[in-house]
């Protein structure tokens, strides 16, 4: 029996596919990781067995840098942040979300407008550059774009994300033509897209490791990361420079007099709409307390 380090690429019906030094093993789990209540997500560096017959089995989880529940994946470098100019328009929310939970993982939020052709995408980017955050605006006419997005990839494990119907897997098609992913059309009716993938899969291409996610339309903030109040200020930042400077050490930055944030906010130095994910999202953690987020 051989025992063989590698990725895990994708997970379909109890099966994990595993690449080690470049061949692909389709592995089973061991119980042992159901009874710890631990799976092996999309991303996992993995210890496999490989018996002569062929059958292989992860026996190991090695320790992971990140983890994200909603996609669930592990070890990411770069979260990319798919949102639309046009069907569906943006949910800052939502964005903002991804944003916060990508930092609060150790993860570099990206975010990559689309469908600049269809609409001008500038405001969306000025919001989140001047948010101290990595923005690309892309379209099937700027070819550009395209190309320095797919260099500041190189050599990262990137997860593409975003609401259902803004054209992930347009994008991947765009920088990864090979991949060929199927795409999906945009239901006039809901004004959004049809869900396209399925799996969280992992592809190894051109020197870099991307994920397609299955789409969501609709935010459970379950299904995020619990962030703590008091940590939520580090998550966003553009709030950075300000924090320490506020007139009461204990400030919220939600009403508080002498809040350095607010007074930043108030002076068009922090955009509008990101203090409002801020406080959204301040308050739905504000009264959970740390045993429930244990649970959780």
């Amino acid at each position: 029996m051989d025992k063989l380090q590698g990725i895990l690429l994708k997970s379909i019906g109890g099966f994990y596919y595993v690449r080690c030094n470049g061949k692909d093993y389709e592995c089973k789990a061991r119980g042992s990781f159901r009874k710890r209540g631990s799976s092996p997500v999309a991303g996992d560096k993995v210890i496999i067995s490989v018996l002569d017959e062929g059958f292989a089995a992860i026996e190991e989880i090695l320790p992971r840098k990140n983890e994200l529940k909603r996609p669930p994946l592990a070890n990411v470098d770069v979260l990319i942040i798919v949102c639309s100019t046009v069907s569906p328009t943006p949910n800052y929310t939502v964005i903002d979300k991804m944003t916060a939970a990508a930092v609060n993982n150790n993860i570099t939020p990206v975010v990559v407008v689309s469908k600049n052709d269809l609409c001008n995408g500038d405001k969306i980017a000025s919001i989140y550059r001047n948010s101290k955050i990595t923005v690309f605006q892309c379209s099937p006419d700027k070819k550009s774009e395209i190309e320095k997005l797919k260099n500041f990839l190189q050599g990262k494990v990137a997860a593409f994300t975003g609401n259902s119907g803004v054209g992930k897997s347009t994008l991947l098609n765009e920088l990864f033509p090979s991949l060929d992913l199927k795409t999906g059309i945009i239901s006039r009716k809901l004004g959004r897209g049809k869900h396209t993938t399925r799996v969280v899969e992992l592809f190894e291409i051109d020197g870099c490791l991307v994920a397609d996610t299955p789409g969501f339309s609709t935010v459970d903030v379950q299904c995020y990361d619990i962030i703590d109040k008091n940590r939520l200020q580090y998550c966003f930042p553009e709030f950075e420079e300000y924090l320490g400077e506020c007139k009461f050490t204990s400030c919220s930055h939600i009403c508080e007099k002498g809040c350095s944030i607010l007074n930043a906010l108030n002076e068009q130095k922090i955009e509008n709409t990101r203090h409002q994910s801020y406080v959204t999202m301040y308050n739905e953690v504000k009264d959970i307390k740390p045993w429930q987020q244990l649970k959780e």
